[in-house]
């Protein structure tokens, strides 16, 4: 179930923290500001187990064990995220169905409907006798078996209810169409499948999560060569490059990208080493895209298109957007008649590579293939040159990167740039900007929060090892909820995906400087998790000493100052522990 952010809040909010803990068997008694009894975590004759009413939150001084309501129960009672936060609404009275907004529900039906959709269309592939002829075929393009599973390629029957009739007993069938992936029969009762006779080939978003399909042609002679799933909840194809999911650890490290056309253009280029190469979805490019380039640190560019006219010709559609972003960028030229696909089969790695690092400037390129006699040109050369320029100047907006362009163009023209400008001037003008509509607007978390949970999605299985629940003393609401959803049961590839743009930027810097070694990543989560705790009780000890100078009475120690003067005895006395255990790990 899809749990909104705010109905959590609203659970930690209106929650007596004080009966919760009692209602489950804890004797608590009043100490100054606080309520103390003996912790139900561990076995202990002193209570050193503290519950605050006005923060919601309780900690053990013994164990260190502490958080809000949610933890308190899941921590008891060993139950799941989503279902304690299930009953901790059902008892305050607070209807969550209700509060599920339905386009989240649709969204995760259509994730539902296109996950067991790959799943099945891997298994077609894979299948000895049904996948046989699209396993041969993509064999015969160069593709390794590895190469297929980790592009998780599929196969599609020409069936016409092959898909149809699972999703039907999985109880999916309605979400499925959402999907685009079935669609009802003109005449009659009944889904048909929209792909078939098709190798498959799942979209994925960056954090790895099936979103939707293109599928080619291999058998039957119905439809296009290639075919794309419609967009819905879960797909833009204005905001998604194909391959992103297998390049961005590369991007990120070199932090360029090479961007082609075709899906098989992407997966050839991987084969043959160029690791950072993403694809376009039958689309333009947008500043959708631009966006995600510049979330994946890709401070280059570098397009490598078909060697042939339609290739040229897509240099120069893609350019305006390019340049409007002001992202450097470069052309890579494949010899006349080749594709990057074929190419790289045929010449092999090095020379891909080669290519690759030999592409020159973007306007460059523009400039000497639309004008090669550049100034000593004839009037009609430059006339029609300046007419192909000008779906690129249309979208450039007024600033630094259109006076630049400008300033070169006439330089290689031999017209001054005034007359250019004026000539190429637009009647509307569009205005292209890299980041155009924020899904989510959300401060960054700091450093230590954003590897913290960098670490948890390389390995789920490492909140286990957070001895001193580090989990519960995280302060970013995007890294709490990330976490929270990882301990219900989600995937981390589900986990990440809704996440805000700047928390998924945050934990992406991280992912490359992980220990790679399972012992030396757990090692460093340890580590992590210990200086998290750190932080967070040296914080409750300098709110104490701020509260310890305005409470009336200090001087005399009232009950509130003795309280509070415990209180930071038994936090110093924790933080002392911790950074004696920090300082014996190796």
């Amino acid at each position: 179930m899809l749990i909104p952010e705010n109905k959590i809040d609203e659970i930690r909010e209106r929650v007596d923290m004080i009966a919760l803990v009692q209602r489950h068997g804890v004797e608590l008694k009043k100490s100054g500001r606080s309520y103390k009894g003996l912790c139900p975590f561990h076995q202990e004759k002193s209570p050193s187990f503290y519950v605050w009413a006005d923060t919601r939150r309780f900690k053990c001084f013994g164990c260190q064990a502490g958080g809000d309501a949610i933890s308190f129960v899941q921590r008891l009672l060993g139950k799941p995220f989503v279902d304690t936060v299930q009953d901790l609404a059902k008892e305050l009275g607070i209807d969550l169905e209700a509060a599920v907004d339905p386009a989240m529900r649709e969204k995760q039906q259509i994730k539902d409907a296109t996950d067991f959709a790959a799943q099945h269309f891997q298994q077609r592939l894979w299948d000895p006798a049904i996948g046989h002829h699209a396993r041969e075929y993509l064999r015969s393009r160069g593709l390794t078996d590895d190469l297929m599973r980790a592009f998780g390629l599929g196969w599609a029957p020409v069936a016409w209810t092959d898909l149809a009739d699972r999703l039907r007993e999985q109880g999916l069938l309605a979400f499925g169409e959402k999907a685009g992936l079935v669609s009802p029969r003109s005449k009659g009762d009944g889904f048909y499948d929209m792909f078939r006779g098709r190798v498959m080939i799942p979209i994925r978003s960056p954090e790895g999560r099936t979103i939707a399909f293109g599928g080619r042609l291999l058998e039957g002679d119905e439809g296009p060569k290639y075919l794309n799933s419609k967009e819905s909840r879960l797909y833009n194809k204005s905001d998604v490059l194909y391959a992103t999911d297998q390049a961005r650890d590369e991007i990120r490290k070199k932090k360029s990208a090479v961007l082609c056309e075709g899906y098989f253009d992407a997966i050839g280029l991987h084969q043959a080493g160029v690791k950072h190469a993403v694809a376009l979805c039958s689309t333009a490019l947008t500043p959708g895209h631009m966006a995600l380039l510049s979330r994946l640190e890709a401070k280059e560019l570098v397009l490598l298109l078909d060697g042939d006219e339609a290739g040229r010709k897509a240099v120069e559609r893609l350019a305006g957007p390019i340049l409007a972003a002001g992202q450097s960028s470069r052309v890579a030229v494949l010899p006349e008649g080749e594709d990057p696909d074929t190419y790289a089969r045929k010449v092999g790695a090095d020379a891909v590579q080669q290519l690759v690092s030999k592409a020159r400037p973007l306007t460059e390129h523009l400039f000497v293939s639309m004008l090669p006699g550049g100034p000593n040109a004839s009037f009609e050369e430059k006339m029609s040159a300046l007419d192909r320029l000008k779906a690129v100047t249309s979208v450039l907006p007024v600033g630094l990167v259109r006076s630049a362009f400008f300033g070169a163009l006439s330089k290689h023209f031999g017209i001054p740039a005034s007359e250019l400008e004026a000539a190429l001037k637009s009647k509307n003008p569009q205005t292209v900007r890299a980041v155009e509509k924020p899904i989510k607007v959300e401060p960054p978390p700091r450093d230590l929060e954003a590897y913290y949970a960098a670490c948890v999605l390389r390995d789920r299985r490492l909140l286990d090892k957070d001895e001193d629940r580090a989990c519960d003393e995280l302060g970013h609401p995007g890294v709490r909820r990330l976490i929270a959803t990882i301990q219900g049961g989600s995937s981390p590839e589900d986990a990440v995906y809704d996440a805000s743009d700047s928390l998924k930027t945050a934990v992406d810097k991280w992912r490359p400087q992980l220990p790679l070694a399972p012992e030396a990543l757990e090692l460093a989560f340890q580590e992590a998790c210990l200086s998290l705790k750190l932080s967070a009780v040296q914080g409750h000890i300098t709110r104490i000493d701020q509260e310890f100078k305005q409470v009336q009475g200090a001087s005399d120690l009232s009950d509130e100052a003795r309280q509070l003067m415990e209180d930071r005895q038994k936090f110093s006395a924790l933080f002392a522990r911790l950074k004696a255990k920090k300082g014996r790990k190796p």
